[in-house]
């Protein structure tokens, strides 16, 4: 496909703040009963009778949470939604309403802001959720994006990350790492390019740990999954900082050790060889990556015959007494101190 060398850029400030929000939003539809007003109010109005609500936020920051050098603009609208989903799937609940608040600098032309919005239309409609409202504002530090996602759940499905016991079994749905090897192959490809600007990638080989990085997808299928399974969680997060840290998120809210095993975290296979190109150690990368956004949990004893043949989800560990510590076992069975080493945006700053 040739590319188009002279874009239509149309200028925002001929919009104005209320025309560019009716631009962009006037294509999205209500899906949900509980929406009982969404953008052109003062407010947005929700009923969710005799449920629960969740409400979770993320904020993404252009040079923190994202490069526009090799994001495009369509999968970063899609990726903060999927981002703040993740977390209302983490409480065991069903995400039903977003909003959406964005910050932008002059450089970027009304085109620009509808391939973002063509991104979040498509998550909205992908996972059934509606855009409610929102706020947009003018930025001289490049694009922010702030999402609110909010989700219903009958107070006795709620699952907190405070839950877990000892003897509980620990287990995590798909596969981990991927995310971060997908964004230190794109990473490698900026500095190639960036010195010979005529050098075109191929990434074919590197398919799905770039998917795992630019288009992420939230476990939505997960609550429905374990409720007809008959398994109610005893403690849930999201992977969205790195294994190790999630592990002890949940270990000390719940106030409970941990041995998790080395030989259990699920790896996909492009994942290991990626690892073995960078000679980076795929525990590593799985332990301390992040971004994989799949759901970290723990199950009672009595239900692992309920989920011991489920291909979606990998037993890699048990809970143990506060006092024994939070581990990991390696191939060796050495037993090693479980840290800390996720992301951390302040380090970016």
């Amino acid at each position: 496909m040739i590319e188009d060398k002279n874009p239509q850029r149309t200028s925002i400030s001929e919009l104005g703040e209320f025309g560019l929000i009716n631009h962009l939003t006037n294509i999205f539809e209500i899906k949900h009963q509980s929406t009982v007003k969404a953008i052109g109010d003062d407010a947005a109005v929700l009923d969710f009778k005799s449920k629960q609500a969740v409400v979770t936020t993320d904020l993404l920051v252009e040079g923190v949470h994202f490069d526009l050098g090799y994001m495009p603009l369509k999968h970063l609208g899609y990726k903060s939604i999927i981002v703040n989903l993740s977390d209302v799937y983490a409480m065991n609940a069903k995400a039903t309403q977003v909003t959406v608040s964005i910050a932008l600098s002059n450089r970027f032309p009304l085109e620009a802001v509808e391939e973002l919005y063509e991104g979040i239309k498509f998550a909205c409609d992908l996972y059934k959720v509606d855009l409610i409202g929102g706020d947009t504002t003018s930025s001289n530090k490049g694009l922010l994006i702030s999402v609110t996602a909010i989700g219903e759940i009958n107070p006795e499905d709620v699952v907190y990350r405070s839950g877990a016991q000892p003897n509980d079994l620990l287990v995590v749905t798909g596969d981990v790492g991927g995310a971060y090897l997908g964004l230190q192959v794109l990473e490698r490809e900026k500095q190639v390019f960036q010195v010979n600007p005529q050098n075109q990638p191929d990434l074919d080989q590197y398919s799905y740990i770039i998917e795992r990085q630019l288009k992420p997808e939230a476990r939505k299928d997960i609550p429905k999954l374990l409720k007809e399974l008959g398994v109610k969680p005893t403690a849930m997060i999201d992977v969205s900082d790195g294994l190790s840290s999630e592990i002890i998120h949940i270990c000390k809210q719940s106030k409970v050790g941990c041995n998790l095993y080395e030989d259990k975290i699920p790896l996909d296979p492009q994942t290991i060889s990626t690892c073995e190109e960078f000679n980076i150690s795929s525990t590593t990368v799985a332990l301390s990556g992040g971004e994989d956004y799949e759901l970290l949990f723990t199950i009672s004893q009595e239900d692992y015959p309920k989920i011991k043949a489920n291909p979606s989800l990998t037993i890699i560990g048990h809970m143990t007494q506060e006092s024994e510590g939070m581990h990991l076992i390696t191939r060796a069975n050495t037993k090693i101190p479980l840290q800390a080493r996720g992301w951390n945006s302040f380090d970016k700053a």
